[in-house]
This record gives structure tokens, sequence and C-alpha cells, in this order.
């Protein structure tokens, strides 16, 4: 099951990921994911932690995790879903974007 705001949805393991992390942190704290140029496929996913809000942001908020994604960046992120995988290689939040037309194989850095 994921969460739906704009096109862009939470799977059930990055809720529960994310709202772990944010329960260590201050009250007000969010992930913060941005898109920026970059990254050896064009463009790179962004992930910090975050206690401020700007008005326009998109704010994905269910069980216990927050998550922040500015303005700039949804347009980018369209149709795409926040995961937290934990495997043999590692763990790691990935983005599956739909829009990318390729990716990097750390997965934090696409094409358009």
């Amino acid at each position: 099951m994921t969460t739906a705001t704009s096109e862009i949805t939470i799977s059930d393991s990055a809720v529960k990921r994310i709202a772990r992390i944010l329960a260590k942190e201050p009250a007000g704290t969010a992930l913060r994911i941005s898109v920026s140029g970059g990254g050896c496929s064009g463009f790179q996913y962004g992930f910090d932690l975050d206690a401020t809000r700007a008005p326009d942001d998109l704010v994905l908020e269910r069980g216990g995790a927050m998550v922040l994604i500015d303005s700039v960046s949804v347009p980018f992120m369209d149709g795409s879903e926040i995961d937290f995988v934990d495997d043999l290689i590692g763990q790691s939040f990935q983005i599956k974007n739909p829009l990318a037309t390729s990716s990097c194989g750390c997965g934090t850095s696409f094409a358009l």
C-alpha cells in the first residue's frame, strides 16, 4: 500500500524507515528530497533532514513519516514512488521514477 499526493507515493517500507529516523530527531524535522543537476546520469536526488518548511513545499505525511519536496523538484518526480530497500548490497532510499529514461547503478542519479 502507498500514499499518493501529487502523483508521488511513499512505500510502506519507506514510511517505516523515515518514521524510525525522524523519531530520533527534534520535533518538526522531515526528510527532504530534492532533485538537482549533476550525478553520473544528469540529475541526482538529494536526501537531507530538514526542520524548515517552505510555503510551496509538497508535504507527504503518513505513519510518523514526513517528506518535503521543493516545488522545483516535484515535476521531475511526478509519478514516482519513494521506497526503502534493504538487500544484500545494503540499505538505501530509492526513487522509482517513471520519467527517468536511464539511471545509474547507485540509484541516486537519473536522466530524463
